[in-house]
């Protein structure tokens, strides 16, 4: 596809080839097309939350029931959600992706956003693994976090660095 974005249609080909079977999230207006293809996909579940840290929790009880979830959300509420990353994530062993969003990331300038600051020294002092996904090059990246996730049975992060471009048309 296009070296300039990740596409939505990507992200739908990494969730098949990984199986997933519902994405926890929390709506926002970044993911637009990649929400109408998630509607679209019949393999696939989406279950809205109404704050980032209960995404954690619902995760971790689908995983429970045998469900292969994964959840997306942006980098600020991943940081607001610490504590619900701890004790469900990390604390119950269960292997999920989180997609983030990577507010505030600049390629090549410099980062002025604070959200854009604490993403990466968060997943740090986390220790949780991440990987940079920025366009449909970098995809099959989604699937090593998938992988490790179950290698390490804990959270493995993307961090979509294309906000603004790749899941909006």
């Amino acid at each position: 596809m296009s070296k300039t974005a990740l596409s939505p249609e990507t992200v739908i080909q990494q969730m098949r080839r990984n199986g997933v079977t519902e994405v926890v999230w929390l709506p926002d207006s970044e993911t637009n097309w990649l929400y109408m293809l998630m509607l679209a996909e019949p393999n696939l579940r989406l279950v809205g939350v109404t704050r980032e840290g209960h995404a954690c929790s619902i995760a971790a009880g689908l995983f429970a029931g045998g469900r292969r979830p994964m959840i997306l959300i942006q980098n600020t509420g991943m940081l607001e959600s610490g504590d619900s990353i701890r004790g469900w994530l990390m604390g119950l062993k269960i292997p999920v992706v989180l997609m983030v969003g990577y507010r505030g990331y600049t390629r090549h300038g410099v980062i002025t956003d604070t959200a854009a600051t604490y993403t990466e020294r968060f997943l740090m002092a986390f220790n949780i693994p991440f990987f940079l996904v920025e366009n449909d090059d970098d995809a099959d990246r989604i699937s090593t976090a998938f992988d490790l996730a179950a290698q390490t049975r804990g959270p493995v992060v993307v961090l979509v660095g294309d906000e603004f471009h790749g899941f909006n048309r």
